[in-house]
């Protein structure tokens, strides 16, 4: 009996101790075997309160080293994780479970990154990933001054292993500028390095900070970011480059003042007048040249290897043929990836006034398919020609090699990889000189978005490279290794998993349940894709955006994000798990942070790293920022062409930051919010979209941040627009801007999810009362379509059938009949437009060109659709879900 009553107890010990797992699916698309792999995951309110507590594993079930960060977490609200950061290396096999629980406790790496970190003036980084090690000094010349690699396998460096280094005069990195004078060669100066968050044993992250200083007064300084992804056991090392254009884009004759829809004052407001000054079409500063370079310390005898695609460049099924190149006698050889030239084309209002430019369409494709050229020389002499190259290039001597890959090859033309036996200098081209100079200057003097004006200076560009330092390894093995950047894998979870994190609200997976309002989103983002890549939408300071108007079969207007479309396309990559929309995602989110953002005049962020008191009153000298740092460009016929006191959506780039570990978007994100704080447009910046924006993005900001100071200006501008409701009837948004609703009920939402203030819940409810029985229709489909997520809001707070009713009632507008055939059989523009026009079911506008239409842009569609559909099915799942039950 006594050992009866003893095994009794000792099983009811090890059931109260036993280990509680939960897992979720981890798939990766695109899988290539040894792959770094970020993937950021949410987790639901309550559920995972450490980081300690996750391990992952592999398709059969046995535990792999990963390496975990926690990005962010339910707070103020609840305690636990929001978001988390996973690294680990792939498998062969592209399925993964990751296991977490209380009493869960995950392996460790058996390999490590050293580094060191040394904030001196004359201090910099050195870091062993093992195989690998390279430093980066504040004295020395800008990018890898030294490169070992440990050939021998003894765990040491010697001097015979130096694989690698920068070249002399500071000019590791460089961005050359062209004026009359001519060019003005850069020279890089190292500031600062910091570890990035996300940094551990197996994966460490720096960001390098420096200055581009030049030979002639007249031309600014120019700053610049390195940021480098190192990991453990390897010898590649990723590189994301941002350089920012400082210069004077053209030659008009400048006014003193503000332009009157930017004005911080109104003392001096300049004239829009201005359009017989010949000097807005003249260049000033031009890009001539900018890149990365490298010294090679290999055998005199070496060989490149270059992959080139065969036929054409947009063909749907590529084949890479391996070029191998002798060099001969010091001749340079070189791969440079050209497109069309820009071009503007004429703008929708001059369509509208009959003030055409010749009648010439903006698309760029005739029916050339030769637009693109990848053109391999030696010396003088092209060696090869083709229309696409994939963007790396290798040279080895049989014992080491080096290889260099730059993502996007083609689709950020032009680009170019360089090797030089003379110099033994390896040099990766952002802009290749080659090409010739990028000009800023406007195409034409017409009006864009109110004013005529130019605001390139202070635009960026970040580019994403791949260094390979290697034991003369098989083209197999490098070409292996280069599509970890060029043709990445992309890891994600199940739909059904970031869809019950309730991190974006009540959003439903993707459902072929509901196919004519999948119809609806689905054929709409085809239709983006299909024009990005057959018009093409590509280059340097252009890929990532697309056009916003389709009319009498052209394209108009850059888009530049409105309203945070690439947060969109980000969404519909978390409810389909398909990688086709994480790209499209990603390029958008960093061509919206880069291009379409001010970045410059900024005055450095004072650290105190200096031991010398003085450095803070140097530092109180320095000239101040622009005042519109951090404000977003308007759409226009050019991104740098208008500015507008509401024109930047940082939600998307804050989704980027949490799904693929990009903390430049963070960085931008953040430079946006503090521009916030300043309140530089009075009691205009507190008024209308502008504060409705406001909300949206600094709800994102103080989640991803948990800072104190957008918590405080957060809470007072949430506030604001909850004194104003009361004197609008119940209305949060004033009638003239009834398609903001996406920004009210998103921004709004989310701070009711992170605070639970009652009052929120409240005022929600009051305004979907509100457009429930006066739906606005000020923008017509726009602001009424635009109230269909605000009406389930309000379902949803109050239990009332008659929201969800009239959701219902309205968005049967947006359902889309079936296509006779998949996006990619069409092979024409016009033939894919007809036939999503005829199975629209939207109405035509009343008096003025539809562009809410099907066969439109992304712009309004994130008004009618993109920010309803989602949660309209998630609703229509749940009533369906009642009634079987």
């Amino acid at each position: 009996m006594k050992n009866t009553l003893l095994v009794l107890l000792i099983c009811m010990g090890l059931k109260t101790f036993a280990i509680e797992t939960k897992e979720l699916n981890i798939t990766i698309e695109n899988n290539v075997e040894g792959a770094p792999i970020t993937i950021g995951i949410p987790f639901p309110k309550g559920e995972l309160y450490s980081v300690g507590n996750v391990r992952l594993l592999n398709s059969k079930g046995k535990e792999i080293a990963c390496q975990t960060t926690e990005v962010t977490s339910w707070e103020p609200a609840d305690e636990s994780i929001k978001w988390i950061w996973v690294f680990f290396f792939s498998e062969v096999a592209p399925d993964y479970i990751l296991e977490y629980g209380e009493g869960v406790e995950p392996m460790r790496s058996k390999e490590r990154i050293v580094s060191t970190n040394n904030m001196r003036p004359r201090g910099g980084i050195k870091v062993n990933t093992g195989p690998l090690s390279f430093s980066i000094n504040k004295q020395g010349n800008g990018f890898l001054d030294e490169v070992y690699l440990d050939s021998d396998q003894n765990g040491k460096f010697d001097e015979n292993e130096l694989i690698a280094s920068a070249p002399e005069n500071k000019r590791g990195t460089f961005l050359d500028i062209l004026d009359d004078s001519g060019i003005d060669a850069s020279k890089a100066i190292i500031n600062e390095v910091f570890r990035e968050k996300g940094s551990g044993p197996m994966h460490m992250i720096f960001r390098v900070e420096g200055t581009y200083v030049y030979g002639r007064e007249d031309n600014n300084l120019s700053p610049f970011t390195i940021r480098l992804h190192t990991y453990a056991g390897k010898t590649y090392v990723k590189v994301l480059h941002t350089m920012t254009y400082t210069g004077v884009p053209d030659k008009h004759k400048k006014q003193d003042g503000e332009h009157a829809n930017i004005a911080t004052q109104n003392k001096k407001i300049i004239s829009e007048d201005t359009s017989n000054d010949p000097g807005w079409t003249q260049p000033n500063d031009q890009i001539a040249a900018c890149g990365l370079q490298l010294k090679y310390h290999l055998g005199d005898e070496a060989e490149i290897s270059l992959p080139l695609y065969t036929g054409n460049w947009d063909s749907k099924s590529l084949e890479e043929e391996v070029k191998k190149i002798d060099f001969d006698g010091n001749k340079k050889i070189s791969l440079l990836q050209k497109g069309p030239e820009r071009n503007n084309g004429q703008s929708l209002r001059s369509l509208y006034t009959s003030k055409s430019k010749n009648g010439e369409s903006d698309n760029m494709l005739t029916g050339d398919k030769s637009i693109f050229k990848a053109v391999v020389t030696k010396g003088k002499k092209v060696v090869n020609e083709t229309q696409r190259a994939k963007g790396w290039i290798d040279v080895s001597d049989g014992k080491k090699g080096v290889s260099i890959g730059i993502k996007n090859f083609l689709k950020e033309y032009p680009k170019g990889i360089e090797v030089d036996p003379s110099s033994k200098m390896l040099l990766g081209n952002i802009w290749p000189l080659e090409n010739g100079p990028m000009s800023f200057a406007r195409d034409n003097t017409e009006s864009d978005g109110g004013m005529l004006d130019n605001f390139a200076q202070g635009i960026t560009k970040t580019t994403e490279f791949l260094y390979y330092f290697h034991d003369n390894q098989s083209e197999k093995i490098i070409n292996q290794k280069m599509d970890y950047v060029l043709n990445s894998p992309i890891a994600h979870a199940t739909p059904e998993w970031y869809s019950n994190s309730k991190v974006y609200g009540n959003m439903a997976p993707f459902s072929d349940k509901y196919p004519q309002f999948e119809n609806a989103l689905q054929y709409k983002y085809d239709w983006w894709s299909f024009n990005q890549n057959n018009e093409p939408w590509y280059g340097m300071f252009d890929y990532g955006d697309g056009k916003t108007y389709f009319y009498n079969k052209k394209w108009f207007q850059w888009t530049n994000n409105e309203p945070t479309i690439d947060f969109m396309l980000w969404t519909n990559f978390m409810r389909t798990g398909n990688a086709k929309y994480f790209h499209m995602a990603q390029a958008m989110s960093r061509h919206t942070m880069d291009v379409d953002n001010v970045h410059w005049p900024k005055k450095r962020n004072y650290l105190g790293q200096i031991n010398d008191a003085i450095d803070f009153w140097d530092y109180r000298e320095e000239p101040e920022s622009t005042p519109y740092l951090g404000i977003g460009r308007r759409h226009a016929n050019e991104h740098w062409y208008a500015l507008l006191s509401a024109h930047v959506w940082i939600q998307g780039w804050i989704a980027s930051y949490y799904i693929s570990g990009d903390h430049r978007a963070l960085e931008v994100a953040k430079m946006t919010g503090d521009t916030y704080l300043k309140r530089i447009w009075g009691e205009h910046d507190l008024r209308g979209r502008r504060l409705y924006l406001s909300v949206l993005n600094l709800v994102e900001l103080y989640d991803a941040t948990k800072l104190t100071k957008y918590k405080k200006e957060l809470d007072e501008r949430v506030g604001l627009m909850l004194q104003l409701q009361e004197e609008q009837g119940g209305n949060l948004l004033l009638d003239r801007y009834g398609y903001s609703q996406t920004y009210v009920a998103q921004g709004l939402y989310k701070y009711y999810q992170i605070t639970g203030k009652k009052e929120i819940k409240k005022a929600l409810l009051n305004h979907a009362y509100w457009i429930r029985d006066v739906p606005p229709l000020n923008h017509e489909m726009e602001s009424y379509l635009a109230t269909i997520y605000p009406l389930l809001i309000g379902y949803e707070f109050s239990g009332h059938k008659a929201f969800f009713e009239e959701a219902i009632i309205r968005a049967e507008l947006l359902e889309v009949g079936r296509l006779p055939k998949n996006s990619d059989e069409y092979n024409t523009v016009d033939s894919y437009n007809e036939a999503l026009l005829k199975v629209s079911n939207l109405p035509k506008s009343a008096g003025r060109f539809t562009n809410w239409e099907i066969n439109q842009g992304l712009r309004v569609f994130g008004w009618t659709h993109a920010y309803n559909i989602p949660y309209l099915i998630y609703w229509l799942d749940n009533e369906n879900t009642k009634k079987t039950k």
